[in-house]
């Protein structure tokens, strides 16, 4: 690799200089600002197809040229990227097989980004040789740090080519008509297939209730995009491997499984805009550490802040200006959980279209004075003095599984619920209590090794893949604890339901068996007593819950929680079971958040889950540490508009950001980072 960025912490944002190609004046002004605000790198080329091929097959690389030697003249590295995610007008003109068609299969006219056609053989070798061009222009130039693909990879095409390369898939893995037709259980209404053409994508007016079908095409258009990108990665390293290379990811997108990336992508990269006080700012913080915390996961190792907005967006409900404070209190918050860059878009805001009022270092004024630019540059002088966290890493002990596949088949399942399952919003509940014990978390699918925690958490394990079922015997057997929750072990990996007991092939392990479940409208609750406690002693008394409420059977487990209204009251509704050397929880419903702070409060004091200190935050504060073999920073973080007093964090803390004494008492200002570090030699 050409670069592993763990020598310094990145600092710069998307640049369109073809956009002011007609004022060099601008480019001037623009090269000084980067200096000033301590931008160290800019990603560049992602829109700018129709500048560097205006003409089938007349290339103008002069202008990218002058714009990587002076940028490189300046101190400010390159991310240049493929251009495939807006395709010329010429390129849609002569080639229509290019656009996308819709569910519908009505055919795009041309327009937008990602209008286009993953499986088109035209496209893929248009976008094969402008990359080939790009590397050989550019790969050796000493600028040129990573290869930026493309531009938020996402959408899918229902064109004839794209039918064809779906059967081809199905075939492939079904091998023949019949399994398919006995996975999809298609023998419902009348479905069965006796040929392999009489096969298509689903539609709104045409087959969209068979959910075995439904799964697999979003399975498909996961799989098609990244052999797309993985063809976009052979034209760039055909001659020059050394270049790492990334794909921008997005928050908490549903289209793609981006852990199936992870082997192709060099490093992970994510867009980050969150809605900063749209609600309390510790929620929406929780919710944007969930996905820092995932994106480090996918790879088990630091990530880069690809995008990010230093004040509003303009495509969100409302642009709301971050408050003073939050941009550097956000941009350390990725930093906190993982991130070797903070970037943004945009670095100066366009004149026209539809993003000329969106966010960005640089505003229509031009001004270094605005109050933007003076935290941009604040920041960028702070991650400069940070530059020892990029060789650090983050070490979890605790795993918390949030699967794309499982997540697919559960919001398709038609129940027990239909509008809320609430998959994310049971597992973010799990990762809050434990964000805010001051544990790290990793994020783990079906497909990931998990013996080597200590926790593993697995809400709403509804579907049963890649043998996951086996690794999770396999772990408690070894001495490990799993929670496990409601819906769990119910179909295969093909959404077809298990017969026998559930969960499948994990009721000895549980200790429960499930034998059916309630679904609760909007406005009901119910209530779990506890009637017996753990050894920690915090789980106590009785907890509110809603949405879903299991029906379950005790084999072996020990009643630690009761229901205690409806035709079930008395009947179990939280469990313990001892397996093996290990243990597992069962959760038969979907808790208020107390009930998940007491719970994994006993269950890190009994199993001396380390912390990041063993301090206790005040509400709206959390902690995060990364170390490498010689120190540890410690991220103390104030999501709220008020100081807070932070209890003493012990003689051995230094401050970095602010001459402070952590061997005392202390306070936080509102919206503040503290970043202290320790040896550890």
């Amino acid at each position: 690799m050409k670069t592993n960025f763990r020598d310094r912490l990145l600092h710069g944002a998307d640049y369109n200089p073809e956009q002011w190609l007609h004022d060099p004046e601008v480019f001037k002004q623009d090269l000084d600002l980067m200096q000033k605000s301590g931008s160290n790198v800019m990603s560049i080329g992602m829109f700018s197809w129709a500048m560097l091929e205006p003409e089938e097959g007349k290339f103008q690389f002069e202008w990218m040229d002058e714009v990587i030697d002076r940028l490189y003249e300046h101190g400010v590295s390159v991310f240049l990227s493929t251009p495939s995610g807006a395709r010329p007008a010429w390129l849609a003109q002569k080639y229509p097989e290019v656009l996308r068609v819709s569910a519908n299969r009505q055919r795009n006219l041309f327009g937008a980004r990602h209008n286009h056609c993953y499986t088109s053989p035209v496209y893929r070798q248009k976008i094969q040789e402008i990359n080939r061009r790009l590397a050989e222009r550019y790969a050796k130039h000493p600028a040129v740090k990573l290869w930026h693909l493309s531009n938020e990879y996402g959408g899918e095409c229902h064109c004839d080519l794209c039918q064809a390369a779906f059967r081809g898939w199905l075939q492939q893995k079904y091998g023949t008509i019949d399994h398919l037709n006995e996975q999809w259980w298609t023998t419902f209404w009348s479905h069965k297939y006796t040929d392999w053409s009489q096969i298509d994508s689903p539609a709104p007016h045409g087959e969209n209730a068979v959910h075995g079908m439904n799964l697999d095409w979003k399975r498909f258009v996961s799989d098609q995009t990244l052999d797309f990108m993985q063809h976009e990665i052979q034209a760039l390293k055909v001659s020059h491997p050394e270049i790492p290379v990334t794909t921008n990811f997005m928050y908490y997108f549903d289209g793609l499984n981006y852990f199936k990336f992870k082997d192709s992508v060099d490093i992970v990269s994510w867009d980050n805009y969150p809605t900063w006080h749209k609600k309390d700012d510790i929620d929406i913080a929780i919710d944007t550490a969930m996905w820092h915390d995932m994106m480090r996961s996918i790879k088990r190792q630091p990530f880069l802040l690809m995008e990010s907005s230093p004040s509003s967006t303009n495509w969100q409900s409302v642009s709301k200006l971050k408050k003073p404070g939050m941009h550097i209190l956000s941009s350390m918050q990725a930093v906190a959980h993982g991130s070797n860059s903070v970037q943004y878009f945009q670095w100066r805001k366009s004149r026209g279209s539809s993003e000329k009022f969106h966010g960005a270092v640089v505003s229509h004024d031009g001004s270094p004075n605005t109050r933007v630019f003076q935290e941009v540059s604040q920041l960028g002088s702070l991650l400069a003095e940070l530059s020892g966290v990029a060789s650090t890493e983050m070490d979890a002990e605790v795993a918390v599984v949030y699967d794309w596949e499982n997540k697919w088949a559960i919001e398709d399942s038609q129940g027990p619920r239909n509008i809320g399952m609430g998959y994310k919003e049971e597992v973010q509940a799990h990762y809050r209590a434990l964000l805010e014990q001051g544990l790290t978390v990793d994020f783990v699918d079906m497909e990931c090794d998990i013996d080597n925690y200590k926790l593993v958490v697995a809400p709403m394990l509804y579907m049963q893949r890649a043998g996951f079922e086996q690794k999770l015997r396999h772990f408690v057997e070894q001495g490990g604890t799993l929670v496990m929750t409601y819906w769990s072990g119910i179909v295969n990996e093909n959404d077809l339901v298990h017969l026998g007991d559930a969960p499948h092939q994990l009721t000895d392990i549980a200790g429960v068996i499930s034998e059916e479940i309630d679904g609760l409208y909007d406005h009901e609750h119910n209530s779990g007593r506890v009637t017996q406690q753990l050894e920690g002693q915090a789980l106590a008394g009785e907890y509110t819950c809603s949405m879903l409420c299991d029906q379950i059977h005790l084999q072996g487990a020990e009643v630690l929680m009761t229901y205690t209204d409806d035709f079930y009251a008395g009947n179990p509704v939280v469990t313990r079971n001892q397996y093996g050397s290990g243990q597992t929880y069962y959760i038969g419903s979907h808790f208020e958040q107390k009930f998940y702070d007491d719970l994994y409060l006993d269950l890190m004091q009994q199993l001396t889950l380390k912390r990041a200190v063993d301090v206790d935050m005040p509400e709206g504060v959390y902690v995060t540490t990364r170390e490498n073999t010689e120190e540890q920073y410690l991220f103390v973080q104030n999501f709220t508009s008020e100081a807070k007093s932070i209890p003493a964090l012990g003689a051995e803390w230094s401050a970095v950001t602010r001459d402070t004494d952590l061997n005392d008492e202390w306070t936080a200002a509102p919206f503040e980072v503290l970043v202290a570090k320790r040896s550890l030699a």
